[in-house]
């Protein structure tokens, strides 16, 4: 079990996928550039997890048999902003994305509505 006070440390956030592409020698991954918009919180056009200028980050992901880069493109997704980077295939991971696991299927998770990125998921 995770308690509460574990919980509210992750940050999510919604982010706009802008660019998806497939990774070379991989069939699972794709690359993902995704913009984390202004931290609500701030204001300002800084990373919410890091306070850096840089409000876009790539992410690594796991996704490539089941979407195709060009549908991805303009998506908002959920993302964990705030875990360590991770190198895969030689390339640096900036966060996660939230998926829901359909049979082994991944599914991810979108808001129902156009929400500016950068919003924090409550």
């Amino acid at each position: 079990m995770v308690n509460f006070e574990d919980f509210q440390k992750l940050d999510l956030r919604i982010a706009k996928i802008l660019k998806a592409e497939r990774v070379g020698g991989s069939e699972k991954l794709l690359k993902l550039e995704i913009d984390l918009g202004k931290d609500p919180s701030t204001g300002s056009g800084q990373d919410p997890s890091t306070g850096s200028g840089q409000a876009k980050r790539q992410l690594i992901a796991g996704i490539a048999k089941f979407y195709q880069p060009g549908e991805l493109k303009g998506k908002e997704i959920v993302v964990v902003v705030n875990l360590e980077p991770r190198i895969l295939m030689g390339l640096e991971s900036q966060g996660m994305l939230l998926a829901a696991d359909d049979n082994g299927r991944p599914v991810i998770l979108i808001p129902d509505k156009e929400i500016p990125p950068g919003t924090k998921v409550r």
